[in-house]
C-alpha cells in the first residue's frame, strides 16, 4: 500500500514523502490519524494544494513540542509497585502505567507517546523516551520503587535490594567463622591422651 505522508513518520519518511507501508498499518494508523493519505492521482494535487497550510501547522506543533520537551526532559515520575527480594516486580509497568503516573503530576503525556521497547518488569530507575512531536522527543526517568523511601534512595544512586544486604551479612559471618572454630579446636575433650583419669578408672 503506498500513502503520501502529511507529516515527518519516525523509520518512515519525511512529509510529502510516498512510501509503501503494510495494508493494515496503513488502514489502522496511518490513515485514521491523519498522518497520510492515500497515494493516488487526485490525493497527490490535494497534498500540494494545503503543502503551505501542513507545512505552518506543523512548524507552530514542533515549536510548541520543543518547549515542552524543555520543562519535561529528565523528569522523574516515581511509580510504587510491589516486588520480590531479588527486584523482579509482581506485574509490570507499561506505556499507559507511564502516562497516568506523568498526568498525576501535572504533565500531559499521551501513551502513545512513551516509546517502551518491552514492559518494565524489574525494579530500579529506567531512562524512557517520549516523543513530543514526529521531530521532537524527550527523555524521562521513571523510577520503579517498593516505597517512596526507596525511590528517594534509588534516586540517590543506591541498591535498595534485599539480597545485597545479604551477601554482606554472610561476608561478615564468614569472616567470624574461622575464630569460633579455632576455640572449638582448643577446647579440652574428656578422654583424651594425656588426661588424667578419673579416680576409680582402670588403667
Amino acid at each position: 500500500m503506498e500513502v503520501i505522508l502529511l507529516e515527518r513518520v519516525e523509520n518512515l519518511g519525511q512529509m510529502g514523502d510516498v512510501v509503501s507501508v503494510k495494508a493494515g498499518y496503513g488502514r489502522n494508523f496511518l490513515l485514521p490519524q491523519k498522518k497520510a493519505l492515500r497515494a493516488n492521482e487526485g490525493n497527490k494535487k490535494v497534498f500540494e494544494g494545503q503543502r503551505a497550510e501542513l507545512e505552518t501547522r506543523n512548524l507552530e506543533r514542533k515549536t510548541e513540542a520543543e518547549a515542552a520537551a524543555g520543562k519535561l526532559d529528565g523528569h522523574s515520575f516515581v511509580l510504587i509497585r510491589q516486588a520480590s527480594e531479588t527486584g523482579a516486580l509482581y506485574g509490570s509497568v507499561s506505556a499507559r502505567d507511564i502516562a497516568a503516573a506523568a498526568s498525576e503530576d501535572g504533565v500531559h503525556i499521551e501513551r502513545g507517546q512513551v516509546r517502551l521497547e518491552k514492559p518494565i518488569k524489574t525494579l530500579g530507575v529506567i531512562p524512557v523516551r517520549v516523543v513530543l512531536h514526529p521531530e521532537v522527543a524527550a527523555s524521562i526517568n521513571i523510577n520503579v520503587a517498593r516505597s517512596t523511601d526507596e525511590a528517594e534512595r534509588q534516586a540517590r544512586g543506591e541498591n535498595v535490594l534485599a539480597f545485597g544486604q545479604d551477601v554482606e551479612e554472610a561476608e561478615n559471618d564468614a569472616e567470624a567463622a574461622p575464630e569460633f572454630f579455632d576455640e572449638a579446636a582448643q577446647a579440652p575433650v574428656e578422654g583424651e591422651e594425656g588426661e588424667e583419669p578419673a579416680d576409680g578408672a582402670d588403667v
